[in-house]
């Protein structure tokens, strides 16, 4: 037999950035539970807005199924002495399973190996509804939340004060403890529109009876409504919402009832940078901002509010009149910041720690400009201009500005940097310098800035390595693995060419690591920022061997890297791989074996006496000069084509030909043709890691 169920858990308005985890945890936490209980259902519904967390389960059973319990007791030579008369180990299993001794030769069963007395029995399957207070109780305990909190005398906690509690299941009510409240019929609806408390009918009536009482439950809804009505806002006025996904989220998350309107701003305030003006709309007030066809800021700005107001006229106002003052603070803040240059600021940043044994941002910059200088040419930017870039880099850190809105770090720097009249190259590295930013983000379009992107991020990574605080398990408090992902995008994407050692050695250098930590040091950062390429292949699809027969050869330019393993990838689709994959690794297992690390002597073709070896070797020297040509110029596709070629006889050769001869000098020749075969393979990658990926 299977019904419905709906819980609710009515509180003060909750966080609304971490609503949809909530929501989404719980449910998660609750069908674990289920699972647990061998309880099935057909659906679960998760609920969310402000006040209240809601499940709505479909068919779930109404009770746990009955089992068939099967309890083994001792061997029957233990359990019946002479004429079969129970011992009392007997007489023990008996009185444990409320069974007359007489009965005791009835459940003799055989286990596989023995006699053993055994009782068969079936344990009634509990009643859902018995297991529902217990089970909601602990998905509650389980939910993420990082600070729980305590209100009135309750000793219950939550993220925040717990005002009711709904549970209907089999259609009854459950009145279960619920985080110290008595579980309920009674509801409420809209704080302000709604009409006090409401007796939920029935799980499937929840929905439909909060909508009456503008409550919209379903996130997804509100979302759907805020989207559809903030565009249609913008188009009225000719122009297009910019639709932020988070921000669509969180401005979900803070309305029950959500009623998009329009509002403007006076046009003197577009004399200042957008990007200033829709931080302080996005951030402070949840507004949404427009742009016109050509992606020019429009004065005007979407808010999204929770009631359905008489007048919303008079709404409007309040927020022009609220947004007024927010925007005249961000033209203040730009204007009285562009009083002061960048370059003057600089000294200010010798109070401001970047980490505490690694000095402060005025240190950083520093170093910052002395890598930027001596890798600059490597990716073809100007030295002085990407030294003057990297010296002024912070500099905006200590705005006004940038103070009040953080996310603007970068942006204002860009624009502070233009109205101090430096090279437009340098400008714009102040805002790339970040650059990506996250995945899929852009990376830096300019060699200065792409230079400090670069430089910034090994300062750093090879930093915080050298004082021992590198990240552990999910703590990443610098950020290095962004950095990491970072550096490596910037050099794949613009086709930089550089070594990675060279550039860490750099760093180290900057930070006065002395010679012997520097090599660890080195060693360590450099595993760790190419062992983010593992996630990046990934995501492309690509099996985790094609990147480890590439990272095996212990490589550090990641721009030669890619390039290996996208030819590595092509090379794996051939229809010879597989059977090449197999025999260098055959090769590899032979070589590893016999040589134990030692050197062979030179091939010596006197020595070849089968018709198999000579053909090997002869395809061999013949493909050693083509591919060397090929893996100089970099084009280790057409070199793994040209290999493929191989297969055949290297077919052969293993067919009829008896490596391990007792013939030492054979042997040895042997051994020497199979190294020159491994080592053409291993010019490019390490090919037998990919034995047996299909």
């Amino acid at each position: 037999m299977k019904s419905d169920l709906l819980f609710e858990l009515g509180t003060e308005e909750l966080p609304p950035k971490a609503l949809i985890t909530l929501s989404h945890a719980l449910a998660e936490e609750l069908t674990s539970c289920f699972n647990d209980s061998d309880l099935s259902f057909d659906h679960i519904e998760t609920f969310a807005t402000p006040r209240r967390l809601a499940l709505l389960v479909t068919a779930l059973d109404v009770s746990a199924p009955d089992k068939n319990i099967v309890s083994w007791g001792p061997p029957t030579k233990v359990a019946f002495g002479e004429n079969k008369s129970p011992t009392k180990a007997g007489e023990a299993f008996a009185k444990k399973h409320n069974i007359a001794t007489s009965e005791l030769l009835n459940n003799i069963e055989h286990d596989g190996h023995q006699e053993k007395l055994c009782y068969r029995s079936t344990q009634k399957g509990e009643l859902t509804r018995d297991l529902l207070g217990n089970m909601l109780n602990e998905s509650l305990r389980k939910l993420p939340i990082p600070k729980r909190m305590r209100w009135g005398n309750s000793k219950e906690e939550f993220v925040r004060p717990v005002q009711w509690a709904v549970l209907l299941f089999n259609n009854e009510v459950c009145s279960e403890n619920i985080l110290g409240l008595c579980a309920s019929n009674i509801s409420q609806g809209h704080r302000f529109h709604g009409s006090g408390d409401i007796v939920i009918e029935s799980p499937l009536s929840y929905e439909p009876q909060m909508r009456d009482n503008f409550v919209i439950a379903n996130i997804n809804e509100r979302r759907d409504i805020i989207q559809a009505g903030v565009s249609q806002l913008a188009s009225d006025i000719n122009g297009v919402a910019v639709l932020d996904l988070a921000l669509i989220d969180e401005v979900a998350a803070l309305n029950e009832w959500p009623v998009p309107l329009l509002g403007k701003f006076d046009k003197a305030f577009l004399s200042i940078p957008p990007e200033a003006l829709i931080s302080s709309m996005k951030e402070h007030q949840k507004y949404f901002h427009i742009v016109d066809k050509a992606g020019h800021l429009m004065p005007a700005f979407i808010t999204v509010a929770n009631i359905s107001s008489k007048d919303p006229q008079k709404v409007i106002e309040g927020n022009e009149r609220v947004i007024r003052p927010r925007l005249a603070d961000a033209a203040f803040f730009y204007k009285n910041d562009a009083k002061i240059s960048l370059e003057t600021r600089r000294n200010n940043l010798k109070t401001v720690v970047f980490q505490d044994k690694l000095g402060s941002l005025y240190d950083k910059t520093i170093r910052v400009a002395a890598l930027s200088k001596k890798i600059a040419t490597r990716i073809g930017a100007d030295q002085t201009l990407a030294e003057r870039a990297a010296l002024i880099s912070k500099s905006d850190l200590i705005t006004d500005m940038v103070g009040e809105f953080a996310d603007l770090q970068g942006i204002m720097g860009r624009y502070y940097a233009i109205e101090d009249g430096e090279h437009p190259d340098v400008a714009e590295a102040q805002l790339e310098q970040y650059l990506p930013r996250f995945s899929g983000d852009d990376v830096p379009a300019t060699a200065v800035g792409a230079t400090l992107a670069i430089s910034d991020k090994l300062d750093t990574i090879v930093g915080i390595f050298s004082v021992g605080q590198q990240p552990s398990g999910s703590r990443d408090p610098f950020a290095l693995r962004r950095a990491s992902l970072g550096v490596l995008r910037i050099i794949i994407n613009r086709g930089i060419d550089l070594d990675l050692n060279d550039a860490i050695n750099i760093a180290g250098n900057q930070l006065k690591i002395d010679n012997k930590a520097l090599d660890l040091i080195r060693k360590q950062v450099l595993a760790y920022v190419l062992e983010r390429f593992k996630s990046w292949y990934k995501e492309e699809g690509l099996s985790p061997e094609i990147f480890l027969s590439v990272a095996a050869l212990d490589l550090s330019n990641p721009l030669d890297i890619d390039s290996r393993v996208k030819a590595v990838s092509r090379f794996a689709s051939l229809p010879e791989s597989q059977d090449l994959a197999a025999a260098n690794k055959r090769v590899s297992n032979i070589l590893t074996k016999q040589l134990k690390g030692q050197k062979v002597s030179p091939l010596n073709t006197s020595l070849l006496v089968d018709e198999a070896e000579i053909e090997l070797s002869k395809a061999v020297d013949r493909l050693k000069n083509i591919t060397t040509a090929l893996v100089r110029d970099r084009d280790y596709a057409g070199a793994l084509q040209k290999l493929a070629m191989l297969r055949n006889p290297v077919d052969r050769f293993f067919n009829e030909v008896m490596v391990m001869t007792e013939d030492k000098s054979l042997r040895n020749n042997r051994l020497s043709l199979l190294t020159d075969l491994h080592n053409l393979f291993t010019d490019v990658a390490d090919i037998s890691l990919l034995a047996g990926t299909k």
